[in-house]
Formats: C-alpha cells, structure tokens, sequence
C-alpha cells in the first residue's frame, strides 16, 4: 500500500461529500488498526538527539523558520470513523476499551518475573553504567530475569523522583502508550556484583570508570529506609534501541512511518496527560523506538519499530538548581519568548501566577492545583505535536482520562510507595487536577463515549456524568434525522441507564430487502445532547432492517447542535 493510500485508510475512513465539516460515511466498519507493523528489513539508523540542540531548535530555529508558514493544525490524519485511534505501534486502546481495573493499573506494563530483592548476595550484576540523565544509576543483568535500569533519587528529592516514574508510567501505559515496566525496589547493597572495566559518558560528553568508588557514591545519595536502598528498577525494553523518536516529521528509514508525527493525534493530546502530571520534561529525549525482529535470532530484521514514553521521573514536582524555573514550569517555558517580549514592553510590572507559588506540597515541591490551567499547560520547551492539539485532540484525551477515576488514581499513586501522607497529597493534588481538566475539555464538544448499537437502542458512556461533571438534573435531548436529506426529524427520549450512561431506542423504517442496504433511505443520524456540553454527539448509521438490524458507521462530535448535517 502506498503512503497516500495508507494515509486515506488511517484518516477518517469516509469520503468528504457534504460542506461545513460535515461528513457522510459508507457503509463500512472503522479502522482499528493501523497496520504499521509490517516487518521490513534493514533495521533503521540509531538517531542521536542532543538536549541543547532540541531545545534551541524548538525554541527559537523552528518558530522562526515557520514564522511565514500557513500550516494550521486541522483533523489529525490518523484519526478514525469513530473519532478515536487505532491500535498501532504508537498506541494502544486500553483505559475504556478493554476490562481495566485497579489491578490492572498496578500492573503496567509488567509482564516477566518481577526483580526479587530477596535473592542471594551477589545475584544482580552490574554491566553497565548510566551513560546520561539527572538521576545516576546503572544496570543489572540476573540471569533467568533479565536486565534493569536501575536510577536513584536525588540527594535534595528524596524518593519523589523514583516514585514519579513508577507512577508516571503506570498512567501513561493505561492511557494507552507504550511505557516501560518501571517500579520502585529496596534492597541490601550486598546483592550487587560489578563488573570490572565498566566506564560511563556524562551529559556533557566526559568519560570516566564506573568503579566501586563510583558505586557506593551512587548508594550513599539514595534514598534509603529501614537500611535498604530505595531506586527505581526499569525493565529493559524489547528489541534493538534506536534512540527518541521526534514530535514532528517521519523516520525515513521506516516505510511504516507514514504519517507526520505532529499529526498524530496520541502525540497531540497526550499534552493534556503531561499536563495533568505535569510531566514538564515530555520532549524527545524522554521517548524511546525500538527495532523488534519477527526472528530475535536476527537483530538487522525482518521486524518493525515500536515506539516507547521513557523517563518520567520529573512528574509531579521537580525541582531543578535554579528556583525561577522549578516555580514556572505548569505556566510557561524555560525561555518563554511570548512572555519574555510582554515583560519587555510592559517594564516588566505584569505579575505571572508562578512568582506566588509557594512549595507546600511535601517532596512534591510546586506540584499542586492552586494555578494549574490546563488550557495554557507549558512544558520546558516547546512540543511541535503539542502545540498542534486542536479542540477535538484534546476532548479525545479528556475522554480518556475522564475514566481514570479515584480509585484507579490512588492504585497508581501506591506503586510509588510513598510515605502514608506524601501519597495522599498526591491522590488529592491529582484528582483535583484531573477534575480542572475534565471541567476545561468535556464542555465544548460532546463527552460521549464507547458508542454503540445494543440490538434497537443507541448507548453511549457519557465521561462527564461519569466524572460527576453534571448535575443530576440535567436533562439529555436527542435527534434523529432520516431521509434522503435528512430532512425527517423526530425528538426522542433518552433513557438514563445507570448514572452515566445514555440510552436512544431506535426503529425500523425498512425491511430487510427494499430499499439496498446502502440506500440514501436507510441513513440515519441520532444526534445526542448530553445537556451540559456545547456540542451534541451525532452517531451515523444505517438501517439495515429487523433481521440484520442497525449498523454504526460513523461518529461527528460538532462544536454545535446549529451545525449543518451532511448532504449528499
């Protein structure tokens, strides 16, 4: 298949007929998945990305090369009929989609045996150092478990940062990315054995042994309780690292690389999971492809790259050397230019919501909800995919995490094994930022979710109601439109099944054989209000008759119910 043609297959799975936005859709079941897996060989080059480089290039280089482009940000390419996305190597439909409770969350992506701390001594073998990073570390080979990027907390954060990633990762990995198995660990030093000759490269490119020395100095700054060592233990990911992958542009080394990462939409909306987090570091450095062989005999391939969210240690409240910057990040960028051109005109006497911060949250610092505007969420530097979120990326996310309730939040926060305090300001800082978030995205276009036809009755999952974002009162209005124009319009009750989920029963205009199945006739819309967003969901189907019953085809969520319906 073809670039174009695999682009017109990921994209909305319809032909544009009508005007307006509005869309007929044939009769056809979605994409769910993206079929970039398909093994190719050789392997792609390892791509090498500086932190100095990224950030200068995002920060000033790349605005001001684009500074004449006309590119606004429209539809992501690879979102579906249904409005959502499908599976692919970037992403998987997990939270909502599949059975996913309180265990679950715990679990992550962990799989294989967990690293076992009660081993004899000498059983986890150091035969790596920490080439790069804030937080030192280094890895364990055991034989019949496998290896672990073993990293520590920083001596002035003490357990916040290994916490965070066992957190972070269990978050992200529910939200459907692919994330590592990252979880915190205590032990006794004695269960180290070094490797002799190790040696590691520093940030700043110095090379120096990685000896006993240098050991002890990476156990002494730890954290530690009840005289074991605290760090978190990272599984090492499948296959062959090929370094980050970028936020925009493709790999051109990759043939299933066809869709421009900034139009992705699981790269668009995770902004708002890196808001919610305040996952400030989510930049390309902190993501990681893999090469994975069909044949793990042969590494160069045949085999397809899958690609990984890594390092998420700087969640919920890092800290950083200089005090202004640990105070900013959540509002603004480490060199805001837009702000940086206000202070200049204004004399600088424009107050900014960081300069009152205070650290009140424990080893949590500045993390907290007091000034956390999801809208106007910046991270360290800017996110070329991030900063292309439209409306709907950003609803699609919201639906999401409109399902991570409060008991999933707190099952995630104790893999973090915090103090009994530190986790329940953690709990609460996150479910009252979730809430601000939900507040902000499931108003505008419709929170409906999980649609689907349940023999004569159209239901849907309404997240807001689910988020305990509408009043009980609150009455839902629907719709349905039939006829060759859409012209037949008939209001119908909508049945509350439960407390959040919303109900339309449906009839039959036609029989089974007359009209064709895919006759004009036999096209429908329900258009659901939930009566609290601005705009209605409006689910396409078609009529197939009493035998083989209604088929969803299709899925619009319009900024308004005053929006035109498709014509053919």
């Amino acid at each position: 298949m073809s670039t174009s043609d695999r682009i017109r297959a990921l994209g909305l799975a319809l032909s544009l007929l009508g005007c307006g936005g509005s869309a007929r859709f044939h009769l056809r079941p979605p994409v769910t998945h993206d079929p970039d897996q398909k093994p190719f060989s050789p392997a792609p080059e390892v791509y090498e990305s500086p932190w100095a480089w990224d950030a200068m290039n995002q920060t000033l280089f790349r605005p001001i090369a684009r500074f004449f482009a006309f590119d606004p940000a429209e539809r992501a390419i690879n979102a579906n009929a249904y409005d959502e996305v499908p599976n692919s190597s970037w992403f998987q439909n997990r939270l909502g989609f599949i059975p996913f409770d309180a265990a679950a969350v715990e679990r992550g992506s962990c799989e294989g045996p967990p690293l076992d701390p009660h081993m004899p001594d000498g059983s986890w073998i150091i035969d790596k150092g920490k080439d790069n990073g804030a937080n030192p570390g280094f890895r364990v080979n055991i034989p019949g478990v496998g290896k672990f990027m073993l990293k520590s907390d920083l001596p002035d954060e003490p357990e916040r940062a290994t916490g965070a990633t066992a957190i972070a990762s269990r978050m992200y990995y529910a939200a459907g990315y692919y994330a590592p198995c990252d979880s915190v660990v205590y032990f006794r030093p004695s269960l180290l054995t070094l490797k002799a000759g190790l040696t590691v490269t520093n940030n700043q490119g110095v090379t120096r042994r990685f000896d006993n020395a240098a050991l002890q100095e990476i156990l002494d700054g730890a954290s530690h309780r009840d005289g074991l060592v605290r760090m978190v233990a990272s599984a090492w990911l499948p296959g062959a690292p090929l370094g980050p992958y970028k936020y925009d542009g493709r790999r051109d080394d990759d043939p299933n690389d066809a869709i421009d990462h900034e139009d992705r939409r699981e790269l668009r909306g995770g902004r708002l999971l890196a808001a919610w987090l305040n996952h400030f570091d989510s930049r390309e450095q902190n993501t990681m492809d893999v090469f994975l062989p069909a044949d793990p005999a042969r590494k160069d391939g045949p085999g397809y790259v899958r690609h990984y969210i890594i390092d998420l240690g700087d969640s919920f409240g890092s800290i950083w050397s200089i005090d202004g910057f640990s105070r900013l990040f959540d509002n603004a960028y480490m060199f805001d230019v837009g702000y940086i051109a206000e202070d200049f005109v204004t004399l600088g006497i424009v107050a900014r919501p960081w300069e009152k911060r205070e650290r009140r949250g424990g080893i949590f610092n500045y993390f907290a909800e007091t000034y956390f505007d999801p809208e106007g969420w910046r991270g360290e530097y800017p996110n070329p995919a991030f900063l292309r979120m439209t409306e709907a990326d950003g609803a699609w996310m919201a639906r999401i995490l409109g399902r991570f309730d409060d008991r999933l939040v707190a099952a995630a926060v104790g893999v973090g094994k915090f103090e009994p305090a530190a986790s329940e300001y953690l709990t609460r800082t996150l479910i009252a930022r979730r809430q601000r978030l939900l507040a902000r995205y499931l108003r505008r276009l419709s929170p409906l979710a999980n649609v689907a036809v349940e023999s004569t009755r159209l239901c849907a999952l309404d997240v807001a109601r689910h988020a305990h974002l509408v009043p009980l009162d609150v009455q839902p209005r629907a719709r349905i439109f039939r006829g060759k124009e859409l012209d037949q319009v008939s209001k119908v009750a909508v049945e509350l099944a439960g407390e959040d989920r919303l109900c339309v029963t449906l009839a039959h205009a036609f029989p089974d054989a007359q009209p064709g199945q895919s006759a004009r006739d036999r096209y429908v819309v329900v258009e659901i209000t939930n009566g609290q967003a601005q705009g209605p969901l409006r689910a396409h189907l078609y009529d197939l008759g009493p035998n083989s019953g209604f088929r969803l085809v299709g899925i619009e969520r319009p900024e308004s119910a005053g929006e035109n319906l498709p014509t053919f």
